[in-house]
């Protein structure tokens, strides 16, 4: 995910000479970047486990679900920011472009499916291969309809202590456990109210549904006792305010880019919380 979403925000401030040089210099790119993405990561993490030859598996009971939100979270962003790309202002080609970013962003995480098919430990999962075109299908879908994004699929993480008592799995530091750690993880559908009704000020202003877990020691749902204490693994959802970056007007065109990439992540506001006991908590600050 990673590889094909850094170079998109990369090139969002060059100009081009013409759409089709533009759209030419973006394929080539994305070309590029998809096969050093494809061969290091197969060099830097499949290498490292046992092949075979190719098979699926069902993990769809795995991990609460949470896995399978982080892929259509994914796929929705890619497709997002390599749709930006190639509209770059241009509303000519609005279906062209989406073509392009939803068939690069389904090849990329295909391709990973692939790879995992052929790994011992794992195997393609047709779970992932759902969540993956749904998140193609919910950006691309919106444009169609509404001309906008209504619903963003946003996220956001804090530190759990699940790191330290799994850091192979979880994360050894900050930045592979935002990755890794699906306790600490919350992904968002936040809803601009303003374009479900006019009526509603400032424009900005959304309304964020959030869903995560915790005790999630293992990616069983059953309890569990690990290193002399029980873990009940449980889903927490959340309700919260938030903002839509794009609809606050500025001038300047690198901030408008800068608001593009912003809001793939969910701000830090209060939160209701609903925890895996059905009971209220408030969070001054969730994040």
């Amino acid at each position: 995910m990673t590889a094909g979403i850094l170079p998109a925000v990369s090139v969002f401030g060059q100009d081009s000479l013409s759409i089709r040089r533009q759209n030419r210099n973006i394929a080539v790119g994305s070309a590029a970047v998809y096969s050093i993405g494809l061969v290091g990561l197969n060099s830097l993490w499949y290498s490292d486990y046992e092949r075979s030859s190719f098979h699926s598996f069902n993990d769809n009971s795995e991990w609460l679900q949470m896995d399978k939100v982080g892929h259509a979270y994914s796929t929705y962003t890619l497709t997002n920011l390599s749709y930006q790309l190639y509209r770059k202002g241009n509303r000519a080609h609005q279906k062209r472009a989406l073509a392009y970013s939803s068939a690069s962003a389904f090849l990329f995480l295909t391709t990973v499916e692939v790879f995992d098919g052929y790994s011992k430990e794992w195997g393609f999962s047709w779970g992932d291969f759902t969540a993956n075109s749904a998140g193609i299908g919910l950006f691309v879908a919106q444009e169609l309809l509404f001309q906008q994004q209504i619903l963003r699929l946003k996220y956001s993480y804090t530190n759990t202590k699940y790191r330290n008592l799994r850091p192979n799995t979880f994360g050894e530091n900050t930045l592979q456990s935002a990755f890794k750690d699906y306790n600490g993880q919350t992904y968002w559908a936040s809803f601009n109210l303003n374009a479900l009704s006019n009526k509603v000020k400032p424009k900005w202003l959304n309304f964020a549904v959030g869903y995560s877990v915790d005790q999630m020691v293992f990616s069983s749902a059953e309890d569990v006792l690990f290193d002399g204490k029980r873990y009940s693994p449980r889903r927490e959802y959340l309700f919260s305010l938030d903002l839509d970056w794009e609809k606050i007007e500025t001038k300047k065109k690198w901030l408008s880019y800068v608001f593009k990439v912003a809001n793939c992540i969910k701000i830090p506001a209060p939160a209701i919380l609903i925890n895996g006991k059905g009971n209220l908590e408030y969070r001054a600050l969730y994040f």
